[in-house]
């Protein structure tokens, strides 16, 4: 059964916290599929996934790639997964319906966007409704759990 993450960023902005909960991801030996709200940002973020660090990248690939299916970790502003990904990342206001069929389901949102903390609120109702949630804040550069949810139904 699938669990969601929901992590509030309000210390560090999502292109500090992305990358390293991507490496989390394939140390497991997880496939991902980064989900964007905007053609835009997933273009910044892939450019940034390469440079994040002098001495890493994350290896990945976008929509319209030859071999999606081999990629690690693919990012799309659509529903596809390619890549029978483990996990989910929801970032820039993009959404899902179907928990089904990850491991994971990780919603990444600004504490300083109205919108966004609207939106994870839906999420985080729908969320708890089928799986298992837990709602991560920043406290200076650490994570907090700050609450955890099961599943009702």
């Amino acid at each position: 059964m699938a669990e969601a993450l929901f992590y509030h960023l309000t210390a560090h902005p999502l292109e500090r916290a992305l990358p390293d909960l991507l490496e989390r991801t394939l140390a497991k030996g997880w496939r991902a599929v980064v989900r964007c709200g905007t053609a835009e940002r997933m273009e910044a973020l892939d450019t940034h996934l390469w440079t994040y660090r002098d001495d890493s990248f994350l290896p990945h690939a976008k929509m319209g790639c030859a071999s999606p299916e081999e990629q690690p970790i693919y990012m799309t502003t659509g529903e596809e997964v390619p890549n029978s990904a483990d996990a989910l990342f929801l970032v820039d206001a993009a959404d899902t319906q179907d928990f089904a069929g990850f491991e994971r389901v990780v919603i990444l949102f600004s504490g300083d966007d109205e919108a966004a903390l609207g939106l994870a609120r839906q999420q985080w109702k729908r969320a708890t409704e089928i799986v298992k949630a837990t709602y991560w804040q920043q406290d200076g550069g650490r994570w907090i759990k700050a609450r955890e949810s099961e599943p009702k139904a």
